[in-house]
């Protein structure tokens, strides 16, 4: 008789997602079975919920959805000697090939043949998932679950905002989404001086203070020239950190952006976005960084110590634990912006 499973999955195109039974994975050859205690919901993931444009192009129902999880190693494919049975863990949602000329360089987030948990391979909102055991990350001991599963996420702040130094800047992040607030965090723990942050959202701005911005900005109240130009002196920041995926958000933002100043790109638009290059971009020498994932495994180093030693407190981020059965709650309060992290237990 085979094994069955709780998980949440589109089970068809179109908007929303089923709690169903699902056959229990068996891990194969390099592969691990994980038994998930904690997974955390993603922007990506409502993107999926809502079957925006770009989740119709990507997803292939039937596909049980979630890559941020933590866990424990419940089986072994054959060849895995690099984890023990037990292990808490938790994962690179990114499957790399390690082959490839990006893999083989050093780049396996930008690998040529990516696989993305959730998206393009069986995801973690389930009672247990296979995940390639090269992928795993032994969890700190120091670092309950419920923080376990916010380090890939983290990831994506950590080298948003550490594409270059911080210390003694000034940063301007636009989106104050969980990313958005784990950027502020990072900013803060890395020395920066100045952490401003825009959000239409209230809610969110108060966790973005919790989280450490000196200055938040509604720009539906206020226009955020005046507060960002106000707070640097009239200089303009030195780092723009774009996060919501807002044309708007990025134009307003990029004339304040000092020159000689910097800007990552970690927010999706929805489309092709009309950006002035040659004088916002060129002749200030602005450098931009587009970000998409995880320096595998460097950036989870960092992100373990930052939450081991506790220099980055991100418990006031979480705040609804849910079990699985309520997914349609915890999509309901991210899509609404009336949270910080969704996390299910399950």
């Amino acid at each position: 008789m085979t094994a069955v499973m709780r998980a949440v999955m589109k089970i068809a195109a179109g908007p929303g997602l089923s709690l169903v039974d699902a056959p229990v994975p068996e891990p194969g050859p390099g592969e691990a079975l994980v038994r998930i205690s904690t997974a955390s919901v993603c922007g990506t993931d409502t993107l999926i919920y809502d079957w925006a444009p770009w989740a119709e192009e990507r997803i292939h129902p039937p596909r049980i959805i979630g890559h941020e999880f933590a866990g424990v190693v419940a089986a072994l494919g054959p060849g895995v000697s690099s984890i023990q049975i037990g292990a808490r863990v938790s994962a690179e949602s990114h499957f790399f090939c390690g082959r490839c000329y990006q893999c083989r360089t050093g780049n396996q987030d930008v690998c040529r043949t990516v696989r993305i948990m959730g998206v393009d391979a069986e995801g973690c909102f389930a009672d247990y998932v296979v995940v390639p055991a090269v992928n795993l990350w032994a969890n700190h001991p120091d670092i309950p679950d419920h923080i376990a599963t916010l380090q890939e996420p983290m990831g994506n702040a950590l080298d948003t905002v550490l594409a270059e130094d911080v210390a003694g800047k000034r940063v301007l992040i636009t989106g104050a989404g969980p990313i958005g607030l784990m950027c502020a965090a990072v900013a803060r723990a890395c020395g920066s001086t100045r952490i401003i942050v825009s959000d239409p959202d209230e809610y969110r701005l108060d966790l973005a203070q919790k989280m450490g911005a000196d200055v938040v900005i509604n720009p539906h109240v206020t226009p955020i020239s005046g507060p960002v130009l106000a707070a640097t002196a009239g200089d303009g920041v030195d780092v723009l950190l774009e996060i919501s995926g807002s044309a708007k958000a990025l134009s307003d933002a990029l004339p304040l952006v000092t020159p000689g100043g910097r800007v990552s790109l970690l927010g999706i638009f929805k489309g092709p976005v009309p950006i002035d290059i040659n004088n916002l971009i060129t002749f200030r020498r602005i450098r931009v960084y587009g970000i998409t994932g995880r320096k595998v495994f460097r950036t989870w180093t960092t992100v373990s110590r930052l939450l081991a030693s506790r220099r980055i407190d991100l418990s006031p981020l979480v705040t609804h634990e849910l079990p699985i059965e309520e997914f349609e709650k915890g999509f309901g309060l991210m899509r609404s912006g009336r949270c910080g992290k969704v996390v299910f237990r399950l």
